[in-house]
């Protein structure tokens, strides 16, 4: 599916940032100047917000080819999206977004997958896929059976016995019809209040989790002007069935745990050392509405490397 170009404004990028406490320096119209060797020149869209233009058109792909029969017959609960960061996004800049056709696969199971490529400025923005799936994709396998009373967890600390670090947020109406109009999706189409229709997107709570890392680094002192960091993939499984349940005021726990630094081949076919972040958002009775993976990479070693191009 190939359509008209999308174009965020700066107001759209302070909208989204406030709606998620995100005061990446990459995304301030002042503060951008103060990264060192800023390639970018100016600020730049939010990775979350270009998730949400995919959300939100996936969500018009599914309904118009009556792909969401398919889903809720085959109880595919599970909201997957992987998804690859090439290049940015500046304000004013056309965006272009095509969704490849539905593959609707049965083995190992029953799977909808779409392929996702995103363009601006005549380079690729981002590459990835959407899936709908009955089991998580990503960190399947993580049990939080053992976790102490979450409720009774500072915040902004870590959880002792655990390589977790804790941030409680509350759910907000009104920040994420923000977050929705901030990343160019229809609000109404989640939110009615004559009607009582209150359906929260999927990505919203997810994008909670970047200013999570953000508030982990400046306890941890790291300079963000000095050695700033950008993502370069995120790999995201959201449960469609805990999302419908989630309301205004609700808490969200939000799980990082950061693993050791590994080597990348993917990005520019060179070795970049990576800094990977699980992530994880629980609900009440530690019920997991988001599970995922960010990866980031010192932004002087991308620099470094195409300088040696």
């Amino acid at each position: 599916m190939k359509d008209k170009p999308f174009t965020f404004d700066q107001i759209h990028i302070e909208v989204a940032r406030n709606a998620t406490d995100d005061f990446n320096l990459f995304h301030d119209k002042h503060k951008w100047l103060q990264i060192t060797h800023n390639p970018f020149r100016g600020p730049i869209v939010l990775g979350y917000q270009l998730n949400t233009l995919i959300e939100y058109q996936m969500r018009l792909h599914r309904e118009a080819h009556h792909e969401n029969r398919i889903i809720a017959e085959n109880n595919l609960r599970f909201s997957n999206y992987q998804i690859t960061f090439v290049n940015a996004v500046r304000p004013r800049m056309p965006v272009y977004l095509d969704i490849k056709k539905t593959l609707i696969k049965t083995i190992p199971s029953l799977t909808l997958c779409n392929r996702i490529a995103m363009k601006s400025d005549g380079k690729t923005v981002l590459l990835g896929f959407k899936k709908e799936t009955r089991a998580p994709l990503f960190l399947p396998d993580t049990k939080f059976n053992t976790l102490p009373d979450l409720n009774e967890i500072p915040d902004l600390t870590a959880i002792a016995g655990t390589d977790y670090f804790l941030k409680r947020k509350f759910m907000n109406n009104g920040s994420v019809k923000n977050f929705l109009s901030g990343s160019l999706a229809e609000q109404s189409d989640y939110f009615d209040e004559l009607t009582h229709i209150a359906n929260y997107p999927e990505i919203f709570p997810c994008s909670l989790a970047s200013g999570a890392l953000l508030e982990k680094a400046q306890l941890e002192n790291h300079d963000f002007k000095l050695n700033p960091m950008v993502y370069t993939s995120h790999e995201i499984s959201i449960d469609r069935q805990h999302l419908t349940q989630l309301k205004n005021n609700d808490k969200l726990h939000i799980l990082v745990r950061q693993l050791p630094e590994s080597s990348d081949n993917t990005l520019n076919q060179t070795s970049i050392m990576l800094r990977t972040y699980q992530c994880y958002g629980l609900l009440q009775n530690n019920d997991v509405l988001f599970r995922m993976t960010m990866n980031l990479v010192p932004l002087e070693e991308i620099l470094k490397n195409l300088r040696q191009k």
